[in-house]
């Protein structure tokens, strides 16, 4: 699998990213500013880099500059903010970006730009426009991802399947566990369903920090790589 540097100052966000793209089977290093990617992208030389703009010291678009005036952009980088606006996406894109997620990400949507960013050779850094010479689209409602593809985003999700319904019965005639667990998956899973899939909706609905209710649902075997479902 691949070598993935994630660059977050937010310990949480670095936390959860490399928890799961560590559980999809990747090699994951992590630099919580820019110094501390400089030193990882020259140790590890990754195959893929997941950069916030904002962080305290250098921001994400000033390393991606730095990356590409030195020669150094020889990787696919996505950028991750919760405060992008098209203007920042259109200027990420022009230093070489391939990718901008918005937070919170959902795993839909971090898994399918992982996947697209490791299947593309690292982008060539071009005059303006989108990537691979598409032109920005000024459609009305074009959204900081779209404009980072040139209006034309990331592949549509595929819908979730529709998921347990509120009142359902359970074989109490089994061990304590395995009915606690059979109830618990259900549980999740229809809170899950209810919510579109929103991890982060689903902690605040279930009381749960998100890293832990991540690891219940791998505890108990709810297919999430299927779904890829939840928000970080």
């Amino acid at each position: 699998m691949a070598t993935i540097l994630v660059v977050d100052d937010e310990l949480g966000i670095r936390a959860l990213l490399s928890e799961i793209l560590t559980d999809e089977g990747h090699t994951i290093e992590l630099a919580e500013n820019a110094a501390q990617a400089r030193a990882a992208r020259e140790r590890r030389r990754p195959d893929l880099v997941l950069l916030d703009i904002w962080m305290p010291d250098v921001d994400g678009i000033t390393l991606l500059k730095e990356w590409g005036s030195t020669s150094q952009l020889t990787m696919p980088v996505i950028m991750m903010s919760g405060h992008g606006t098209i203007d920042t996406a259109v200027e990420a894109t022009k230093y070489g970006a391939m990718a901008f997620l918005e937070k919170p990400i959902t795993l839909q949507k971090l898994l399918r730009a992982v996947e697209a960013g490791l299947a593309k050779p690292a982008p060539r850094q071009a005059d303006g426009g989108a990537p691979g010479g598409l032109p920005l689209r000024g459609d009305a409602g074009l959204t900081v991802e779209s404009a980072m593809t040139g209006g034309l985003g990331l592949p549509p999700a595929q819908p979730l399947q529709l998921g347990p319904q509120s009142e359902q019965s359970f074989d109490l005639d089994r061990p304590l566990r395995e009915a606690r667990d059979a109830f618990e998956k259900s549980y999740f899973e229809f809170h899950l369903a209810k919510e579109n899939g929103s991890m982060t909706r689903v902690a605040e609905k279930t009381g749960l920090e998100r890293t832990h209710l991540y690891r219940k649902l791998k505890q108990l075997g709810v297919d999430l790589s299927r779904n890829k479902r939840g928000a970080l």
